[in-house]
């Protein structure tokens, strides 16, 4: 599945990606990327009330009342220059917070790295979106498609490393374990992730 995702992004995404960062002016991209992060932020909300974590919730919930309406639907981030920062909060570390293992490390087709408490949580995160609730299967799959060049197109600097990894698939699953573990368990006193070296060794 790894051979495969890999294929396909050489072959589409990672062209549209790069096409896209060439010909769109970057404060389009901007706006682009903070409408999709607002329509997807009622599922960092939902997952602050799941975690107990009731002041962020009550920030994020600020957020994105400011960002909807003098931001213009999203499209500016004023709840930033506010002090109003983003999180990025989701059921699967919603899950891992109150105990769930992650399971086995698993590569999705098109969506990529993830475990299995992860997966399972793709489906509540879904539920509690905006888009998740619309019922026209052409905008849905149109904003699908803009979420996955915004996300393709801000991860583009860190191709190289993964392109001149001696081994690509073992340098993604470490690199991505740690940054859920870290993001699972990262806020607890005196944690240390349990997890392998990321493989920086170049291609020969």
């Amino acid at each position: 599945m790894f051979k495969f995702d890999t294929a396909l992004d050489h072959a589409v995404l990672r062209p549209v990606a790069r096409r896209y960062l060439k010909v769109t002016p970057a404060p389009v991209r901007r706006g682009i990327s903070n409408f999709l992060s607002n329509i997807g932020y009622t599922s960092t909300i939902g997952n602050d009330i799941l975690q107990g974590r009731f002041r962020d919730f009550l920030r994020d919930a600020a957020r994105l009342m400011v960002n909807t309406t003098v931001g213009i639907g999203g499209l500016f981030d004023p709840a930033t220059t506010l002090g109003l920062v983003r999180n990025r909060r989701d059921f699967g570390q919603t899950l891992g917070k109150w105990g769930v293992p992650a399971g086995p490390y698993l590569v999705l087709p098109l969506l990529g790295p993830s475990d299995v408490r992860d997966a399972i949580g793709l489906l509540p995160d879904r539920l509690m979106t905006v888009d998740g609730h619309i019922d026209d299967t052409d905008l849905n799959v149109s904003l699908f498609a803009a979420r996955a060049v915004d996300a393709r197109a801000e991860v583009l600097p860190a191709d190289s490393m993964i392109d001149t990894a001696y081994d690509p698939y073992a340098f993604v699953r470490s690199a991505w374990l740690q940054m859920r573990s870290y993001k699972v368990h990262g806020d607890r006193k005196n944690y240390i992730p349990e997890l392998p070296p990321l493989d920086m060794e170049p291609r020969k």
